[in-house]
């Protein structure tokens, strides 16, 4: 169970990224409901992290969150703000990926 709350975790972390994103790209009213989903985003993903923390290696925990919000990241921002998806953007979050399975593979 607390694998997936860890990835539950780690989406949060993707939507609170999203969030900043479309804030930018906002003004007025519109800015201030984005920065307000950010902060609950932000918010329940480290309080979901300090759960899982409790029973998974801190390290490991970590790492994997970390490492879906980054990944998250990296393909919201292809897929929803039209960043470029080179070859090397994704060889290294492919990379980053497998790492991740890597670390969920060695932990208990």
């Amino acid at each position: 169970m607390n694998w997936v709350l860890l990835i539950i975790a780690g989406l949060f972390e993707v939507a609170f990224a999203a969030c900043l994103g479309k804030a930018k790209e906002s003004t007025g009213s519109e800015a201030t409901y984005w920065y307000l989903g950010f902060l609950i985003c932000l918010a329940i993903s480290m309080l979901l992290l300090v759960k899982v923390s409790k029973e998974l290696p801190i390290g490991t925990a970590y790492a994997v969150w970390t490492g879906i919000g980054a990944v998250g990241t990296v393909l919201v921002g292809i897929f929803v703000f039209k960043e470029p998806a080179t070859f090397w953007r994704l060889f290294f979050i492919s990379t980053l990926i497998i790492s991740i399975v890597g670390l969920k593979w060695v932990s208990n």
